[in-house]
């Protein structure tokens, strides 16, 4: 009975997942979205980036550090202070590693 509920929940998981991603693709043009959701949907990718780097840089060693022994965020906070001087994605690239490689040889 088991292997029955394990094969029902991975169909219902495939359905859900397929209906929910491929729903609007399949509608078309049937439906609209309002105005407000497209807006917000514009920072869906900032978003999804924000939330898969964000803990990278915030926990060390198992334990959240936002102190400047985090070398990671320092080095990204460094990026970010080029980034916004110069908006140079190369720049901000070679500052952030800069900073990080300099701090983690020096330590």
């Amino acid at each position: 009975m088991s292997e029955l509920w394990t094969w029902l929940a991975i169909a219902g998981v495939t359905l859900s997942t397929f209906v929910t991603r491929a729903g609007l693709l399949l509608l078309g043009e049937r439906v609209r979205l309002p105005a407000i959701v497209d807006q917000a949907l514009a920072y869906a990718p900032a978003c999804a980036l924000a939330a898969i780097v964000v803990p990278d840089l915030a926990i060390a060693g198992g334990e959240v550090r936002l102190d400047p022994g985090n070398f990671r965020l320092v080095g990204a906070l460094a990026a970010a202070a080029v980034y916004v001087a110069t908006r140079s994605f190369v720049a901000t690239i070679a500052a952030g590693m800069a900073v990080f490689t300099a701090l983690r040889l020096l330590a």
